[in-house]
């Protein structure tokens, strides 16, 4: 990958869409906060350095900094905060001109490229060695499995944990796809650990505590597995770039810690974590799977956290909780599809709230559960817009989950933006 670009990050909320941008013009580029040394720059080694950021922020250390990237000899480009959406327009060209005229890059980024380097980087790491994954069935644990399977064939075992907090139905769906009955030729392992989830979880209200218990308990999981079938040298996992950004870049820190990065226990039974998604974007991620040729449906699936339903319940998960998001959740899928919004909007779901209200049902008064419903409109999943859903759908959506939903009695609508919220309400 000889053709960088490097996004200094002061402090903003635009360089996740900067780099986007970057991308979409076949630039790779990789995010880095404002500490970056002079050092570091030159190992990094970039043909042009964008410095992102409010503008205030940029001013603040930007002259120190200039000077040092002169010492460099790279074009920088500035990007504010307050100028970012003009100049990230589709019709503007001046991240365009920087690249190709400025940096002199020739546009080397594509995923067909990606794909065939990252399978070759994988057989030289792997070499005779075992590979041990966490498949979810997700997007990307399920591109990540058929890139592994391409790389290096039945060297690869992957376990899928079903930890009791996944969509309804999907943990049969999983297996019809990946099991022994499936499409893909994979050594293929299903362990049932409802119960073991649910006990470590009792009592548990904060969300980052949640994920790290999740996050643990898929790694304890993993190495009983490992001991199972023999010696495993690598555990693999799909994490992608917006994992390792929303954990903790630039001046802004943590946004939350993701089970396949910040979660992680600090002592693993294994030689090394392989993650070949850690550089893309999750539009790169869909893109690798088409090359990979997996099927669309699976290609172009909702994307869901790794923690699951863990972070769609507010507070403590009960199994009563997620019975009621698990079928709140199918019946808001299945009338999104029904109105043929499915493929329009970039993500939706449904979240139990931890408050309970008053209600009627027949003659008689309710105490129950409000069910939270989330949609947006994304590119990246690094900013997004909440969907305007019209409002007849989210009619019927609200009536079938107050009549059909066993501790339901109220539905709200979630209208906010990312920034400041973000897609996940935990």
């Amino acid at each position: 990958m000889a053709e960088k670009v490097l996004i200094i990050d002061f402090g903003g909320h635009y360089s996740q869409l900067i780099a986007r941008r970057v991308r979409e013009l076949s630039v790779y580029c990789d995010i880095y906060p404002s500490t970056y040394s002079l050092e570091k720059i030159k190992e990094y080694n970039p043909l042009g350095i964008i410095l992102t950021g409010e503008q205030a922020n940029i001013n603040e250390d930007v002259d120190n900094f200039k000077e040092s990237v002169k010492q460099y000899g790279c074009p920088v480009m500035e990007i504010s905060d307050e100028i970012v959406k003009e100049v990230c327009a589709e019709d503007n060209t001046q991240i365009k001109d920087f690249l190709y005229n400025d940096c002199k890059c020739k546009g080397e980024w594509t995923m067909s490229q990606f794909t065939k380097n990252i399978i070759e980087e994988i057989k030289e790491k792997v070499g005779n060695g075992k590979v041990l994954l966490a498949l979810s069935g997700g997007v990307d644990s399920s591109v990540c499995a058929v890139l592994l399977s391409k790389a290096i064939g039945n060297q690869l075992t992957c376990v899928f944990v079903d930890h009791g907090l996944l969509r309804k139905n999907e943990a049969d769906e999983v297996e019809a796809v990946f099991g022994k009955k499936g499409i893909y030729d994979l050594n293929f392992i299903r362990v049932n650990a409802q119960q073991r989830f649910y006990g470590k979880l009792k009592g548990v209200t904060d969300p980052e505590k949640k994920r790290k218990i999740i996050g643990e308990e898929f790694i304890r999981v993993f190495e009983e597995e490992a001991k199972k079938i023999g010696k495993v040298d690598f555990l693999a996992q799909g994490t992608i770039y917006p994992d390792i950004i929303e954990s903790g870049v630039g001046k802004h820190g943590m946004v939350k810690s993701h089970h396949n990065v910040g979660g992680l226990p600090s002592v693993v039974d294994f030689k090394e974590i392989i993650e070949p998604l850690r550089a893309l974007f999750k539009d790169e991620v869909r893109k690798v799977g088409l090359e990979l040729g997996l099927p669309e449906h699976l290609v172009f699936r909702q994307p869901f956290p790794g923690p699951g339903l863990g972070v769609r319940i507010i507070g403590e998960i009960t199994e009563e909780k997620v019975r009621i998001v698990q079928d709140a959740d199918f019946i808001y899928r299945e009338e999104i599809a029904k109105a043929g919004l499915n493929k329009t909007i970039s993500q939706y779901f449904a979240t139990i709230t931890n408050m309970q209200s008053v209600g009627v049902r027949g003659d008689k008064r309710t105490y129950e559960y409000a069910i939270a419903l989330r949609a947006v409109l994304t590119s990246d999943f690094m900013t997004a817009q909440w969907a305007k859903i019209p409002y007849d759908v989210l009619d019927k959506v609200s009536s079938r989950i107050v009549k059909e939903v066993v501790g339901v009695n109220r539905v709200l609508y979630d209208c906010t933006s990312k920034p400041p919220a973000t897609i996940e309400w935990e």
